[in-house]
């Protein structure tokens, strides 16, 4: 039996398609092909105690891998991962490509609107995104109280809160209630907020004011100056910028999931990226960039880098900064980010040059048959860290170009939009066991340990 799930079409309100409600006869689409990682074949078996009528009717159970790994669950127009090749792209452009060669916003109205802006309609929409960047009064005067209760936690746990409070001032409906024109202006509303939040929390926890945004600068320059108050240079403003734009999306992660399955029970847009804001606060998914320069901290000087990692390997410990739960090739991020790091040179790009190349040989003498390499958390490290970001704002400033990719999932997930409802498998006491009766009350009180 297929491995992949297909969901079968139930037309909704405002003419909404489901999508969520698995079958296992259902073929895949003849354009979709199966991913080369998903390895488990799905067993299907009717509930023990389901009624003939029952079987008959609903769709068996199937077992799929951990984690999802492998399983396709719908069908996107927005770009995909190529784990063996090393490719990735946003529609029909390789990603890394338009890093290299477009602006923030020009791949910004890529996602929106499915095409490359031509001069004047980049202009037009950079325009119409940079007037979206100053905060609600409601919104501005909760920051300081916002920045004071997540104190270390930092401005991405401010952000959640902060999020909801901007939904709630702007007046955001459900998704399942407005059209196709009020959500996508909703989601230029808060990606455009969102270097405006993240900036003015971080420097409300540090008693400095709040640095009002430049509708004069691009996304990544003007996200820059808030953060440090200073206009930053050309060289450092494209450096952040390409960053930027290659994490914008990737694949169904985690966090990107997570948008989607609350974007499928119809909530308003601040609540789907609230969600995906706390998927992206695990350390296992946006919390690497600065563990990763936290090992070349570690590790120090080049005669130490031989037995640190091995005593690591050793052990059984993570290098942060290496493999990536897709790519069985060098990360194409990883890669271009290295190219960005050697241009601006200096002795922390040396090392990090020689760690990653003794890391991947210790590696493979270790762990032979293993493809692992640098992720792009190494090099973003590097590169944020030489633009002069705190390292408390790096995952920080992942946020700051993934919403643009969450935004795009809702959006996508809005049109076709069945609550996604999968089942577990009960692996508890067979049921049902009769109820035992109440212990008759004691008559001292319990002792408190």
């Amino acid at each position: 039996m297929d491995s992949r799930i297909k969901f079968r079409e139930e037309r909704m309100p405002n003419n909404r398609a489901a999508t969520a409600t698995a079958s296992t006869t259902a073929k895949a689409p003849a354009t979709a092909k199966a991913p080369a990682t998903a390895t488990t074949p799905a067993v299907a078996t009717a509930p023990a105690t389901a009624t003939p009528a029952a079987v008959a009717t609903a769709p068996a159970p199937v077992d799929i891998p951990r984690g999802l790994a492998g399983v396709v669950v719908t069908e996107t127009a927005l770009g995909d991962v190529r784990g063996l090749e090393g490719f990735y792209h946003y529609r029909q452009y390789s990603a890394v490509e338009l890093a290299r060669t477009r602006g923030f916003e020009d791949v910004w109205h890529l996602l929106v609107h499915g095409e490359l802006p031509d001069a004047a309609h980049g202009a037009a929409f950079a325009a119409r995104t940079a007037a979206l960047r100053r905060l609600p009064d409601e919104v501005r005067a909760a920051l300081p109280a916002i920045a004071a209760a997540t104190g270390p936690a930092g401005p991405l746990a401010g952000l959640r809160t902060a999020l909801s409070l901007l939904g709630a001032a702007s007046g955001f409906r459900p998704l399942y209630d407005i059209d196709a024109d009020r959500r996508q202006a909703d989601t230029l509303a808060v990606c455009a907020a969102v270097p405006t939040l993240l900036t003015a929390l971080y420097r409300l926890g540090r008693g400095l004011e709040p640095v009002e945004p430049r509708e004069d600068l691009p996304y990544a320059a003007n996200y820059l100056y808030m953060l440090t108050g200073a206009e930053p240079d050309a060289e450092r403003a494209r450096a952040v910028e390409q960053y930027l734009i290659s994490t914008i999306d990737h694949g169904f992660n985690a966090s990107t999931f997570t948008a989607r399955v609350i974007a499928s029970t119809g909530a308003d847009v601040a609540a789907c990226l609230v969600g995906a804001v706390g998927a992206l606060s695990g350390p296992l998914h946006g919390g690497a960039p600065s563990r990763a320069l936290d090992t070349l901290d570690a590790i120090g000087t080049a005669d130490r880098i031989d037995p640190w990692i091995r005593a690591r390997v050793l052990a059984g410990e993570r290098i942060m900064g290496f493999g990536h739960a897709v790519y069985r090739t060098e990360d194409p991020r990883s890669r271009m980010l290295r190219d960005i790091a050697q241009g601006f040179g200096g002795s922390l790009v040396g090392f990090a040059v020689e760690v990653e190349h003794r890391v991947e040989g210790i590696l493979a003498e270790l762990k032979p048959g293993r493809e692992l390499h640098t992720n792009v958390e190494f090099y973003a490290g590097v590169v944020m860290e030489l633009c002069g970001l705190p390292r408390e704002m790096f995952t920080p400033t992942f946020a700051a170009a993934r919403v643009v990719g969450w935004s795009a999932n809702i959006l996508e997930q809005a049109q076709d939009s069945k609550i996604i409802r999968p089942a577990a498998r009960y692996v508890g006491p067979v049921p049902p066991v009769p109820v035992p009766p109440a212990s008759a009350p004691r008559a001292e009180a319990p002792t408190v340990r």
